[in-house]
């Protein structure tokens, strides 16, 4: 009975010791919604080396600067991108004011629900009716109209909003690397006066570290105030070829890390890799449409005209020694919880 109570106690001590083990284990990692693999194990090992001091790839708390596409990359971009549904609202209520709409492009395929013309027409596209619906208003008006779309409108397939449709596994990416030291960016072709009225509450990245698109504005003196009026023309696209040049405008460091999830980004993680030193770039590859979709290689919308992701992509990422984040292996949850 000794022997036997004596090992009794021993086995239970042992089962203790291993679940406070475990349960440290996972106190202590800073990525809980990844699954273990070499994606998960790259993030980690790269923020390590960069900040060790004693480490070769040493990196100044200064120069540690990453960078975040948005749509897609952050949240949500199917069925269409989040600022598209919110300009095509706008476009409805401003529409029996322009009847020329009818017969023009983009508007005319916006308006008759043609997603694929309307997203053939690309980023440029979108920045034409974001330019006409976003326009005629001060840019406080600007801020409280989206601020309440954005707090009113829900996602038609998840029927949650927009905000709550962001990724888990990135929001800890981004608390992870602002924890040590990182300044994050959002780098997105979306409209940036669309994204900084949410972006600090949602990813914890504050106004002036967005870049987006942008229509053209001017200063004017109204009624004795002065203000920032919006107008209907596009003062710069942040997509491809625009997104280093937006880096080096907004941010004036190379990034040492770049998120993406799409050809709209490729130049982004090129202008990074190009960088001496540790670096990281990472796709985000949607292949889960049970938890969210799949498209570009993986199928399920291989025609999608939002967010390309295309088979010359992933071969550049393979030659390039990018990560390429597979949604439905990588990522234990994909949305926070409700």
């Amino acid at each position: 009975m000794r022997v036997s109570l004596g090992l009794t106690r021993w086995a239970v001590a042992a089962v203790a010791s291993v679940a406070v083990a475990f349960s440290a284990m996972a106190k202590n990692d800073p990525l809980p919604s990844w699954n273990e693999g070499a994606n998960k194990s790259a993030i980690i090992s790269f923020v390590e080396k960069v900040t060790d001091k004693a480490g070769k790839d040493y990196v100044p708390p200064a120069e540690r600067i990453a960078t975040f596409d948005n749509d897609g990359t952050l949240w949500v971009e199917h069925p269409m991108y989040t600022q598209l549904a919110f300009a095509l609202d706008r476009l409805k209520v401003l529409a029996p004011q322009h009847p020329e709409w009818k017969t023009t492009q983009p508007f005319k395929a916006a308006l008759e629900g043609d997603m694929k013309t309307l997203g053939e027409s690309g980023v440029g596209g979108l920045m034409k009716i974001v330019a006409v619906t976003h326009a005629g208003m001060s840019t406080e008006a600007f801020e409280k109209i989206v601020s309440g779309w954005i707090a009113e409108a829900k996602h038609p397939r998840f029927q949650r909003p927009y905000t709550e449709l962001v990724y888990q596994p990135m929001l800890e990416v981004i608390k992870y690397l602002q924890q040590n030291d990182f300044k994050t960016f959002i780098v997105s072709g979306g409209g940036i006066e669309f994204m900084r009225p949410w972006t600090a509450r949602v990813y914890n990245i504050p106004p002036q570290n967005v870049v987006g698109s942008s229509v053209k504005t001017e200063y004017k003196n109204v009624d004795g105030k002065p203000e920032l009026l919006r107008l209907a023309d596009i003062a710069f696209i942040d997509d491809k070829e625009g997104k280093p040049v937006g880096i080096n405008s907004h941010i004036g460091l190379r990034p040492i890390a770049a998120f993406g999830n799409s050809n709209g980004d490729e130049q982004m993680l090129q202008w990074t890799a190009a960088g001496p030193g540790a670096r990281l770039m990472m796709l985000v590859y949607h292949d889960d449409p049970v938890r969210e979709y799949a498209y570009g290689p993986a199928g399920g919308l291989p025609n999608t005209p939002f967010g390309t992701f295309s088979p010359a992509l992933m071969d550049e990422a393979d030659k390039s020694g990018w990560h390429v984040i597979h949604m439905k292996d990588d990522w234990a949850t994909v949305f926070p919880p409700q």
